[in-house]
């Protein structure tokens, strides 16, 4: 791995395949610290292509939302998957995220749960479409902060509001951020991006990067070049 950055990288396995996933894990062992597996893959092979990447490296991003009973169930069911890292959606409330919390924890203590706060291909327009007038930056600190209160261990939130984050939940508080393209990179359909080098002066804890680098002719040289 080419320096410290690399270990803070999730690579967004957002193929729909078991070989696919486990070709592109292969090339970027020890390009990458992690693997975020998400609905497609999931949906597509089930809890195994867990064990099979690896969990203990795996950020598992099903964005539970549901009634807090529910929620429960799932996340006893993610942490005994053994994965690093799962996560829910704020919007369920603080009932839901301490439900999850509570029932991930009596299987691992070590597992981190996360909430997702607004998603980075959201801007004040579509928010407004929903109804919703704050900025997204308003909306993910309101949100960062019933996590926080929650207990939960961070949240997913674009590069733009790490700052906001830090100042209502501390730097202590794990930040998952999406939304990271290359300088020049295509954005695809992420509206509030930041660079990687950006991202982490920001604060990211962790940053997740699909395209520039599952798409690109070589991942592992993509990967590698993603600071410079």
């Amino acid at each position: 791995m080419n320096n410290e950055n690399h270990k803070r990288v999730f690579v967004a396995l957002d193929v729909p395949s078991a070989p696919e996933a486990k070709a592109l894990a292969s090339t970027l062992a020890g390009h990458v610290g992690g693997y975020k597996i998400g609905l497609e893959l999931f949906c597509s092979e089930g809890p195994r292509i867990v064990e099979e990447i690896g969990p203990s490296e795996v950020f598992l991003d099903l964005k539970f939302h549901d009634i807090p009973n529910t929620v429960a169930a799932c996340s006893r069911a993610a942490t005994k998957l053994g994965v690093m890292m799962f996560n829910v959606h704020c919007l369920g409330g603080q009932a839901m995220m301490k439900a999850a919390l509570e029932a991930a924890r009596e299987e691992n203590d070590k597992v981190q749960v996360i909430g997702v706060t607004v998603l980075t291909s959201h801007d004040a327009a579509s928010l407004r479409d929903m109804g919703i007038e704050d900025f997204p930056r308003d909306m993910v600190r309101r949100l960062a902060r019933l996590a926080c209160e929650a207990g939960l261990d961070g949240v997913v939130c674009s590069p733009q509001e790490i700052s906001a984050v830090r100042a209502e939940c501390g730097n202590n508080f794990v930040t998952v951020t999406p939304g990271v393209r290359p300088a020049g990179g295509a954005l695809g359909d992420q509206k509030r991006v930041m660079t990687p080098n950006e991202a982490l002066q920001q604060g990211a804890t962790w940053l997740v990067v699909g395209r520039p680098i599952t798409h690109a002719k070589d991942p592992a040289l993509a990967a590698q070049n993603l600071f410079n």
